[in-house]
């Protein structure tokens, strides 16, 4: 076989190769562009509200239905993958995006808009995010944990970059121009870069996984006192909640600090440092599951992001939300991945990815809710404080449920670890 890669080297040789560390580079790029579709509708969305005359809990459909999108995405977009490669999906997906980009500049009514939000950008960013990781995977045997979780970042750098663009482009122009640029950006970037990812994957090497991952500290089963379907639940439930309360300020802080007379900017660079923090986390958090596993590593996140929360109620100062978001990008951002860690250790391998969608899921429909509900209780108050305490108490369930599971475990049985 010939290739750029070097002649008669046959993809299995290339795991953890030099070429597979590229790959991962174009990949982390890849999600970084199309994570805009996120963060553009959240930066817009006092803009909007203001343009099509709604009140705050319809200005927040728009961002629900982007999330809906982006679930039902992965679950289609993933099966596609399996079938054909990643070059195809995420070819149509960057298409999709920059003419739900276009569409959507055009709109005419907040309903429009918010449906070309959901099933041309939300759907077709899924591409670049669980599917795309699930690619990435197939390239790293040893280094496949920290290669997942920067790939899963790609969101996050996305984050700490955008909003500030897409404020920029709506101080020079407004929010209609800015989403034309952003749709030529899109069809311009990630179609070159998704041509890079033409080869296919290495097919799975079971022996050769076990013999790279078993090692000192290598991961083991977990065994736990519930049934697996009331686990499942649990997870579910829990991961519901704990992005409830994380859609309170990721969504709503640039109208929150346009309220408070601080301007939207302002807002978009504390989503910016918020996301910087959850990108640096998400990195972290693999590392430190490693050592006291993915429970313990999500009840460290959930505690501490209940606590940030906390900390929004009585300070609402300039510099003070600087920080606090912060701290709440800080303690979010390892949260979400440790749900697939923590389907590693309590459930066996062959259902792993099934397990891991659906917690993924979950996931994203509580951001879609939190999202929305919270514009529903500022309209129904008049301002957020009754939304951050909604947020707290979701962000307790997460927190107790968490507590439940690592209270019913039982200590593993050491052994050799499981191929992935």
């Amino acid at each position: 076989m010939t290739s750029r890669t070097g002649p008669d080297r046959s993809a299995s040789e290339l795991i953890d190769s030099r070429y597979a560390w590229m790959r991962l580079a174009v990949s982390m790029t890849i999600g970084t562009v199309g994570s805009i579709g996120f963060w553009g509708v959240v930066v817009i969305l006092p803009a909007v509200q203001a343009e099509f005359a709604v009140d705050r809990a319809d200005a927040s459909i728009p961002y629900t239905l982007t999330m809906i999108g982006f679930g039902a995405g992965n679950v289609l977009f993933g099966r596609y993958v399996d079938r054909l490669g990643i070059v195809i999906p995420a070819m149509c997906a960057s298409f999709a995006m920059a003419l739900g980009f276009a569409g959507a500049a055009i709109a005419p009514s907040i309903w429009i808009f918010a449906l070309l939000q959901g099933v041309l950008i939300g759907a077709g960013m899924a591409a670049t995010f669980g599917p795309l990781i699930a690619d990435v995977s197939h390239w790293f045997r040893r280094r496949r944990g920290v290669a997942v979780a920067a790939c899963a970042c790609g969101n996050y750098i996305g984050g700490t970059i955008w909003p500030l663009v897409i404020q920029w482009l709506m101080d020079t122009w407004d929010w209609r121009t800015a989403y034309l640029v952003v749709a030529a950006i899109v069809v311009s970037t990630m179609v070159p870069l998704v041509l890079l990812l033409r080869r296919s994957p290495p097919k799975e090497d079971p022996s050769a996984t076990a013999a790279a991952l078993n090692r000192p500290g290598g991961s083991v089963e977990r065994r736990v006192d519930l049934s697996p379907r009331a686990l499942m639940v649990l997870l579910s439930i829990a991961g519901i909640a704990c992005c409830v309360a994380m859609a309170m300020p990721q969504v709503h802080i640039v109208a929150y600090c346009g309220d408070l007379g601080y301007g939207t900017e302002r807002g978009a660079q504390m989503l910016s440092l918020m996301l910087a923090g959850g990108a640096v986390t998400r990195i972290v958090s693999g590392f430190v599951a490693d050592y006291i596993g993915g429970v313990r590593t999500l009840l460290i996140g959930s505690v501490l992001q209940g606590i940030a929360l906390v900390f929004y109620l009585p300070f609402d100062g300039l510099m003070s939300l600087y920080v606090i978001s912060l701290m709440f990008g800080l303690a979010q951002g390892g949260i979400v991945p440790s749900y697939a860690i923590i389907v590693r250790e309590y459930m066996p391998a062959r259902i792993a990815a099934e397990r891991v969608g659906i917690l993924i899921m979950m996931t994203i429909v509580g951001m879609a809710f939190g999202g929305w509900i919270s514009g529903w209780i500022y309209d129904l108050t008049g301002s957020y404080q009754a939304a951050f305490l909604n947020g707290i108490a979701w962000n307790v369930l997460n927190a107790g449920i968490m507590l439940l599971i690592l209270l019913r475990t039982r200590a593993p049985k050491a052994g050799p670890a499981v191929a992935v």
